[in-house]
C-alpha cells in the first residue's frame, strides 16, 4: 500500500492545497504537524492560541474523513524522519516558504529523509518565487508597479488534481494537540475562514474609500491571519474576489504586494536583517530603551500612535494605516532601528509573516525596495486628524482622552487648561506628555539619514 505524508506548516486547510492534493494520489495519507520550538517560542500568546484553534479544527476535519492530525514535537528534521520511518511513507509533500529559517529547515529535513522525496509546492502564494522577473535584469523587480504589471500577466502554475487517498492516523504515534491558553482572537479552521471571506465579499466594493479609516471595522478584510496560517488559499481568495469593481481589483492588487515581498525575500534572504539600500545600514540609531518601551506600551503622548500600540497589545492585530503611523513614529520620530520595531510586531501580530513584516517595515523606514522616500515622515497629528477625524478609534483605545473635543483629541497638549480639566486630563499624569516634538524629531532624522547616505539634507517634500 502506497503511503504519503503531508507536513502541514502555514497551510492549515484541505481545500485548494497543492501539497495535500498531491499526497492524496497515494493509497493513504498521513497528515503531520510538527510543533517546532523555535517559531512557537518566538510567537506571542495570541498567535499561539490561534494556531492551536486552527490545529484542532484541522484535526476534526481529518477525523471526519477517517483519520486525524499526527502531532510531534521537536526539531523538524528529527520529527519528520521519525514519522516517515514509523508510517512507511514513501514521499513527503509540503508547501514551501521563503524565510531563511524555513529554507534551512527544509534542507535539513530533506537530508534526514535520505532517499524519501520531499516535494515542495507553493500553496502559500498566488505565484511562486522565480516566476515573475524583470526581463532586463532576470531578477525580481525592485519597484512594485512593474512587478504588479508582470505579475498580472504571468499565468498561474498548474496545481495537482485532488486525489482520493484515505487519511490515516497511526495508533500509538504522536502527541496531544496544543491547547489554547485563552480564547483565540477568531474561530479556528478553514470553515470559519471561509465565513470571514464571505463576509468580506459583502464589503469589498467599498475598499478604496474605506481602507484607511481605522474606526471602520469592515473597511478592511481581516483576512491576513487566514492567509498567514493558510486556512484560506490565496488563489481562492483572489478568484472569488475577482476584479469586476475598483474595490475588488484594488484588493487583489494588495495580494500582489504580498507576493512581491515574498519573492524579494526569497531572492535576497539578507533583507530580514539588512537594508536593501546598503548605505541605510550606516544610520546612527538612538535606540533609547525607555522610549522603545513607551512606544511598545502605548505611552508616547501621541494619541493615534498609542491607540495603535494598545490595539496590538490587546488583540494581536492593528489596522494597516495605523501600522504605518506607528512604525514611522518609532523609526523617524524616535530614531529607533526598524529591526527593533519589526521584532516587536513579529512577536505580537497574529498575522505575522517574515516577508510581509520585513517588507513593510523597510518600506516605512525608507531602507527597502520601492520604499517611501526617506524624507517623507508621517506627522502623527495630521494622520490622526485625517483618518480618525471624529476620534472614534482613539477614544476606543485611549479612553482617558475620551472627553476631549475632536479638535484637541489628536494633540491634547494644544488644549487649554480649562479644556483639559473639563475632560479630566492632566498631561504627564493621566496621559503622557509627548515623548518628542515632532518638528524637532523630523529634522534630527533627516540629518541622520542624510549623513548615512553621504548627502546633503534634501528639500522638504511634505509629510503625510
Amino acid at each position: 500500500m502506497r503511503t504519503s505524508l503531508v507536513w502541514f506548516r502555514r497551510d492549515l486547510r484541505l481545500t485548494d492545497n497543492p501539497a495535500w492534493d498531491a499526497a492524496c494520489a497515494a493509497d493513504r495519507v498521513v497528515a503531520l504537524f510538527v510543533v517546532d520550538p523555535l517559531p512557537v517560542g518566538q510567537a506571542g500568546r495570541r498567535r499561539r492560541d490561534l494556531l492551536a484553534a486552527h490545529l484542532h479544527a484541522l484535526d476534526a476535519e481529518l477525523r471526519a474523513r477517517g483519520g486525524g492530525l499526527l502531532v510531534l514535537r521537536g526539531a523538524p528534521h528529527e520529527a519528520v524522519a521519525r514519522a516517515v520511518a514509523a508510517t512507511g511513507a514513501g514521499e513527503v509533500h509540503v508547501n514551501a516558504d521563503v524565510s531563511g529559517y524555513s529554507v534551512r529547515r527544509d534542507a535539513a529535513v530533506a537530508r534526514a529523509l535520505g532517499e524519501v522525496s520531499l516535494t515542495a509546492h507553493w500553496g502559500t502564494l498566488l505565484r511562486a518565487p522565480g516566476t515573475v522577473l524583470s526581463a532586463g535584469t532576470g531578477q525580481v523587480h525592485k519597484v512594485f508597479t512593474p512587478f504588479w504589471k508582470a505579475w498580472a500577466d504571468t499565468p498561474l502554475d498548474p496545481w495537482p488534481s485532488p486525489g482520493d487517498a484515505a487519511p490515516w492516523l497511526p495508533d500509538d504515534l504522536g502527541e496531544d494537540l496544543p491547547s489554547p491558553a485563552g480564547e483565540p482572537v477568531m474561530a479556528g479552521g478553514e470553515h470559519a475562514a471561509h465565513l470571514r471571506l464571505a463576509a468580506w465579499l459583502e464589503e469589498v466594493d467599498g475598499y478604496p474609500d474605506r481602507r484607511d479609516f481605522p474606526a471602520d471595522a469592515t473597511g478592511t478584510s481581516h483576512l491576513s491571519a487566514d492567509l498567514r496560517f493558510g486556512t484560506l488559499s490565496p488563489r481562492h481568495v483572489a478568484e472569488v474576489v475577482g476584479g469586476a469593481t475598483k474595490g475588488r481589483a484594488g484588493f487583489v492588487r494588495q495580494m500582489a504586494w504580498r507576493d512581491w515581498y515574498a519573492h524579494l525575500l526569497a531572492e535576497r534572504p539578507a533583507l530580514a536583517r539588512h537594508a536593501m539600500k546598503p548605505e541605510m545600514d550606516r544610520i546612527e540609531w538612538r535606540n533609547d530603551p525607555e522610549e522603545l518601551a513607551a512606544w511598545q506600551e502605548g505611552r508616547t503622548g501621541y494619541p493615534v500612535v498609542d491607540a495603535g500600540m494598545r490595539e496590538l497589545a490587546a488583540t494581536g492585530w492593528m489596522h494597516n494605516r495605523v501600522r504605518m503611523i506607528t512604525a514611522s513614529f518609532l523609526v523617524k520620530d524616535l530614531l529607533v532601528d526598524w529591526r527593533l520595531g519589526e521584532a516587536h510586531f513579529r512577536r505580537e501580530l497574529v498575522d505575522f509573516e517574515v516577508s510581509q513584516n520585513v517588507g513593510n517595515w523597510q518600506w516605512v523606514a525608507g531602507t527597502g525596495p520601492d520604499s517611501s522616500p526617506y524624507f517623507r515622515i508621517f506627522n502623527p497629528v495630521m494622520q490622526g486628524r485625517k483618518f480618525d477625524a471624529t476620534g472614534e478609534y482613539v477614544r476606543r483605545w485611549v479612553p482617558e482622552l475620551a472627553e476631549l473635543p475632536d479638535k484637541a483629541l489628536h494633540a491634547p497638549w494644544e488644549a487649554g487648561p480649562l479644556e483639559l480639566a473639563a475632560a479630566g486630563v492632566e498631561l504627564g499624569t493621566t496621559y503622557p506628555a509627548p515623548l518628542v516634538d515632532h518638528s524637532f524629531a523630523r529634522e534630527r532624522t533627516l540629518a541622520a539619514y542624510s549623513l548615512a547616505r553621504g548627502t546633503a539634507v534634501e528639500p522638504f517634500q511634505g509629510e503625510g
